[in-house]
């Protein structure tokens, strides 16, 4: 058998060009790149459609943080280009019903060719785009780190795509070594960062080893597989708090030798990532970090990981080599600036995410510019799950009067709410809305503006904003007046549930925010102020 040579780096330039440009000899990545690019097509996909059904009750002209609103206050402090810059969206042209919509199906019209492989460049930068619109205007609704993920994952996956229309395994166009780094560094960050956090925050219950005793029941949206979970001893879950930094810490480290050690890593870390998808709700944040981690593989892993019937179907795909090159060379000019291109674009993420990790642990004097640049673009970020650990869950309730005594709740899709409704898997599907009203539960309602421009939404039945609920209580009339309440919730024992049927108890702590009463003038104004302050 011949025996493949990497080329020899004889230059700066040639350094350039063999980061840039990916090799033909084995063990190659034709398999992780193929399999990774598909379920990123399924993740954007999964995130579009979501949104379809919720955009116009978040961002839509009658939602709860209007778009158009936001833009034009964006466009009255800064100039022309400059707006563009911090607000990078296709929603300046039109952020009408129409043009949300338009994002969201085209969103996911790309995301659905990824996936089976067509165009994959040009439908990996449609995504993008869209998924970038949709993140610049959504304002409170965007802020989570698993939308920076999945940015900065889909613009370095740019860079990893084959060429092409149907390019297949992409034989001709091998992964670039850049852009499979940066991805790999990407779920380095992911685990290292958020390790780091947990002991740079103080929490003492990373210390003391419980921060897992109430973490199934206590995080945004608990599952029924969490509930079983929680009732374990207190020696799990400690066990559980040091697997997790361990992982977090030291294992994720494997990713930087050679390939049998990041084969474990990705042995290691594939069921953990299955086992929180099982145990928690966190959108399509799990099921990314769970594709980035098949980038660990080389081709050779990829096929003796098949059963034996595949093996042999498999089996081309470890030497790409022998197909030779493509039938024509670009020209060298063009490859120059192509080249220039590349190394601009992933230099300056790889800056930007290395100065990040830098400054979780010291303010190290490097340039700033960089960094803050690429803000906007979120595809250089610093992640950090669970720093802290929540030591309660609250949860907030929207109440609506027809005559200011009788109340009716408005019941949410996915929240926590019903005592005897069991708590439901639904990720990769993301109910933005139930998910911010988790994190302002822990606050105040003066620092979440979608608490007070909700009742209002709701005094004026928003069609687009009532969607966003399992059911409207006021089908006939809207209500006169709105209130939010405040509970505290609890798991029920395994004896309570299966006596009552009950997975939830809960207690009423009060006001969370002002009751808003619409006079028959059709004005607002309030009527009781809240009772109850931000939680520990």
């Amino acid at each position: 058998m011949r025996r493949h040579m990497e080329p020899r780096v004889t230059s700066p330039v040639h350094a350039i060009a063999w980061l840039l440009e990916g090799t033909s000899d084995p063990p190659g990545h034709l398999w992780p790149r193929w399999i990774f690019l598909r379920a990123l097509g399924a993740i954007y996909f999964s995130a579009f459609y979501s949104l379809a059904f919720q955009i116009r009750g978040l961002i839509g002209p009658d939602g709860i943080l209007p778009a158009e609103s936001y833009l034009k206050a964006v466009a009255g402090a800064l100039g022309p280009w400059q707006r563009l810059a911090s607000a990078p969206t296709l929603l300046w042209w039109s952020s009408g019903p129409r043009a949300l919509s338009a994002l969201c199906f085209g969103g996911m019209a790309a995301s659905l060719l990824l996936v089976v492989n067509l165009w994959p460049r040009g439908t990996l930068a449609l995504s993008f785009v869209c998924f970038l619109s949709f993140v610049a205007a959504a304002q409170d609704f965007s802020g989570y780190q698993s939308d920076g993920m999945l940015l900065e994952a889909g613009f370095l996956a740019l860079f990893l795509a084959p060429g092409g229309l149907r390019p297949g395994l992409g034989r001709g166009h091998p992964p670039s070594r850049a852009s499979l780094y940066l991805l790999r560094w990407e779920w380095f960050r992911i685990y290292f960062e958020s390790g780091v956090v947990k002991l740079l925050s103080g929490d003492p219950e990373w210390r003391n080893f419980t921060a897992m005793d109430e973490y199934y029941q206590n995080g945004p949206l608990p599952t029924w597989i969490g509930y079983y979970v929680q009732h374990l001893p207190h020696a799990f879950h400690a066990v559980t708090v040091c697997a997790t930094l361990a992982l977090e810490l030291a294992l994720v480290f494997l990713v930087f030798l050679p390939r049998r050690f990041r084969l474990a890593c990705f042995l290691i870390a594939t069921p953990w990532q299955i086992a929180v998808i099982l145990t928690a709700n966190y959108a399509f944040l799990n099921y990314l970090v769970l594709s980035l981690g098949v980038l660990l593989l080389d081709d050779g892993q990829v096929v003796s990981l098949l059963p034996a019937r595949f093996r042999e179907k498999g089996e081309p795909g470890l030497a790409p080599a022998a197909l030779g090159q493509p039938g024509e060379r670009p020209r060298r000019r063009w490859r120059a600036l192509r080249l220039s291109a590349c190394a601009l674009a992933l230099g300056w993420v790889g800056y930007a995410t290395a100065a990040e990790l830098a400054w979780l642990f010291a303010r190290v004097p490097v340039p700033s510019s960089p960094v803050t640049a690429l803000a906007p673009f979120r595809i250089a970020n610093r992640y950090g799950l669970f720093a802290v650990m929540t030591r309660g869950r609250y949860e907030i309730e929207f109440q609506g009067s027809a005559d200011g005594q009788t109340w009716v709740a408005y019941p949410f899709r996915y929240k926590a709410q019903s005592l005897d409704r069991a708590p439901r898997i639904f990720a990769p599907y993301q109910p933005r809305l139930d998910w911010n009203l988790w994190f302002a539960s822990l606050g105040s309602w003066r620092e979440y503006s979608i608490v007070p421009n909700l009742e209002i939404r709701l005094l004026q039945d928003d069609r687009d904003v009532l969607e966003l609920f399992a059911g409207n209580p006021f089908e006939r009339d809207p209500p006169r007046a709105i209130r939010v309440l405040l509970w505290q919730y609890w798991f029920t024992s395994l004896p309570e549930l299966r006596k009552t049927g009950r997975w939830w108890r809960r207690e009423l702590l009060g006001l969370y925010a002002p009751t808003v009463e619409r006079t028959q003038a059709g004005e607002l104004r309030i009527v009781e102020w809240p009772t109850v302050g931000p939680r520990d």
